[in-house]
């Protein structure tokens, strides 16, 4: 059993995976149908153009050198994420495994490369990064900008106890007291949630 070819045959008909192969001349010599169905975006084929039509521009030279690096590098695969044209405008991220390849007398021939989808890791990752920074800010709002006030409030209600002996003052200050205590706890276990969330 041709192992290759089947396996090729595979990644062509996947729709998670794109493969493709880039010569020698920098164009496309072979581009899955789901590489091409994604990223031609005239309606036709990839094949023979150059491999920075579905590029973001900045992409460019990192594709490139990591082309390089594959012939530097033989046997070896060459990872690196790329921005590609979703076709709406805008640029979707994905991932590849590069690898050069040799004709019969070890000559290069091109590079093979094996990709797929990452913009919702991506975006996820943002978020997820967005999250922390707003839990880890609102940990300092609580532990900087509440704490102070709220210890202020806790000192005047000290300081109210001692000021008026009355029945009446007392038992306020015994519900001030108990309410801003209560409420610094409540600070103090946000506080250290938020410093949880962010290690």
């Amino acid at each position: 059993m041709d192992y290759y070819r089947e396996t090729n045959n595979f990644f062509a008909s996947s729709s998670f995976f794109y493969t493709i192969a880039i010569g020698m001349d920098s164009k496309y010599l072979y581009v899955s149908e789901n590489y091409n169905h994604n990223f031609d975006l005239l309606g036709d084929s990839l094949l023979g153009k150059n491999f920075s039509i579905t590029l973001h521009p900045d992409d460019i030279p990192l594709c490139t050198t990591a082309g390089l690096s594959c012939f530097e590098n033989p046997g070896k695969l060459i990872p690196v994420t790329l921005r590609k044209h979703n076709g709406e405008g805008g640029f979707i991220s994905t991932q590849w495994e590069m690898k050069a390849f040799f004709n019969g007398n070890d000559e290069p021939k091109g590079i093979f490369c094996v990709g797929y989808n990452i913009t919702e890791l991506v975006t996820a990752k943002i978020e997820i990064e967005s999250k922390i920074n707003q839990l880890s800010e609102i940990g300092f709002i609580q532990s900087h900008g509440v704490r102070r006030p709220l210890a202020n409030i806790l000192g005047l209600a000290e300081l109210l106890a001692d000021a008026d002996p009355s029945p009446n003052i007392k038992h306020l200050h015994e519900l001030l007291f108990r309410s801003a205590r209560e409420l610094d706890l409540i600070v103090i276990a946000i506080s250290n949630k938020a410093d949880q969330q962010s290690e």
